[in-house]
């Protein structure tokens, strides 16, 4: 029997069998998007900006590309700095062919794919006609980021955002009624970052002033807090968002906790026991706050930042030198999610993590905190940023069916800084209708194509929105999504 050779991403991508393809074409593909965690900027929504070219929507900030460009020998003239944007573009597309297994690889055709119609291969030969269809696109008003959001079917997204941020962004949206439910999502982990004193207090006093709150103790940091906390709800935030190493979880009173910001105020420096205690009280602290007004939060655990010390004082943080952590996670998040299920001050929570070695970990650590509430009250989020590609979603997707009910998972996010990204959804997609396919072809699941697309299109969609309930507030009402 002569083998037929697929095409390169064609409408069958990734989908090895005819089950697969079913359940992806009928079910799958044509479900909204809920996209719950992701850097984009608020800013660029609420002006409708028009990206003058590719350039600037595919490759400024996004730290992902930079990385392959790096590694394959390219001057960072040409990355972060000073060249022209279309010489940034070239460079880019002459890394493309080098990228064969990542999953930029797939991305970037996914992309040029589904924004621009371009089923060309990028490389060196092709760079100088596709940057001109791209950017031809780009000019017309169709390309808008408002209309960039739309052609991939988004209905909700939640920004990361500091609670000393205004959010004017964020009103200016729902003032002028943007269909598209742009919500934020509070993301206190400079208010806990004590390791560098006096960092931490000019961050205080940014929250003095936003706040209005005249801040000269620990009860005055908290009210402070608390406050903006209250003005992010009354924006529609409805999640929080923390990045840290791992949960901390260490026994303190509130004595020592008002001492510790005592001296911090006095800009004296902490000791490691006292650094861990106010982070502790800190995630306490936020933790019954989400619990109290029905938040679901959210905790990105593992990565090691920063690493490059030379390039990060050159270029800053979140421009490409962090990896993955290999950071104790067990015993200090049981402690911590066991302490708030004690005083029935447990949020709904999804916990992710970066080093694949806690995959079956978080699998079973949120089994021990479902307490029938609400269906999959605590989550273990998709795979996370270099988890975040077929192998990572397959091992995720695996371990989460062998140890909870992947029925009831949440789905995908982008996690992105770039308006190009919303393919993940459907790369994802893609990844969990395969799964299903070949469990059923296989014989290891019931033919039944009803329930199981009826399960895909929940974890594509309808379980985040029963999860989080989204609601948008505008000039005249409060609606649910």
């Amino acid at each position: 029997m002569e083998y037929i050779m697929k095409p390169f991403l064609n409408e069958d991508f990734l989908l090895q069998t005819k089950t697969a393809q079913r359940l992806y074409h009928e079910f799958a593909k044509e479900m909204p998007i809920i996209d719950y965690h992701n850097h984009l900027s608020p800013q660029e929504i609420a002006e409708d900006k028009q990206f003058e070219n590719i350039t600037q929507v595919w490759l400024y900030g996004d730290h992902y590309k930079w990385r392959a460009m790096r590694a394959n020998g390219v001057s960072e003239r040409y990355i972060t700095g000073d060249a022209s944007d279309a010489e940034k573009f070239t460079k880019w597309a002459e890394t493309v062919p080098y990228t064969l297994r990542n999953p930029l690889y797939h991305w970037t055709h996914l992309e040029l794919q589904r924004y621009f119609d371009i089923y060309d291969i990028l490389n060196k030969e092709s760079a100088n006609s596709i940057y001109k269809q791209c950017n031809n696109l780009l000019q017309t008003p169709d390309y808008s980021v408002k209309n960039l959001l739309r052609k991939m079917n988004v209905r909700v997204l939640c920004t990361t955002d500091d609670p000393v941020d205004s959010l004017e962004f964020h009103r200016q949206i729902q003032e002028d009624g943007f269909e598209i439910s742009v919500l934020p999502a509070f993301r206190p982990d400079k208010a806990m970052a004590v390791e560098n004193i006096s960092t931490f207090n000019a961050y205080v006093a940014k929250l003095e002033a936003v706040a209005d709150v005249n801040i000269t103790n620990f009860h005055d940091f908290i009210t402070a807090l608390q406050k903006r906390q209250d003005f992010f709800a009354e924006m529609g935030s409805q999640v929080s968002d923390h990045g840290l190493e791992q949960v901390y979880a260490e026994d303190y009173t509130e004595a020592e906790i008002a001492a510790i910001f005592n001296k911090i105020l006095n800009n004296k420096d902490l000791n490691i026991e006292e650094i861990l205690k106010f982070k502790s009280a800190m995630l306490i602290i936020f933790a019954e706050w989400d619990w109290e007004k029905g938040w679901t939060q959210q905790f990105h655990l593992g990565a090691l930042r920063n690493n490059n010390a030379r390039l990060l004082q050159t270029l800053g943080p979140d421009t490409g030198w962090d990896s993955i952590g290999d950071f104790s996670q067990a015993r200090a998040l049981s402690k911590f999610l066991d302490k708030l299920d004690q005083n029935n001050k447990l949020a709904k929570t999804i916990l992710y993590n970066l080093n694949p070695a806690d995959n079956e970990l978080m699998a079973t650590m949120v089994g021990n905190y479902n307490d029938g509430s609400v269906a999959g009250k605590v989550q273990w989020g998709s795979a996370w940023w270099f988890l975040d590609q077929k192998d990572g979603m397959e091992k995720q997707l695996n371990a989460l069916s062998n140890m909870g009910l992947l029925s009831q998972f949440v789905g995908m996010l982008t996690d992105s800084r770039s308006f190009l990204s919303f393919p993940r959804h459907e790369y994802f997609r893609r990844v969990l209708c395969n799964l299903f396919g070949n469990d059923i072809e296989n014989g290891e699941l019931p033919n039944d194509i009803e329930w199981i697309g009826q399960l895909i299109q929940n974890i594509c969609y309808n379980n985040a929105k029963d999860y989080f309930k989204f609601k948008t507030t505008t000039r005249e009402t409060l609606s649910t999504i």
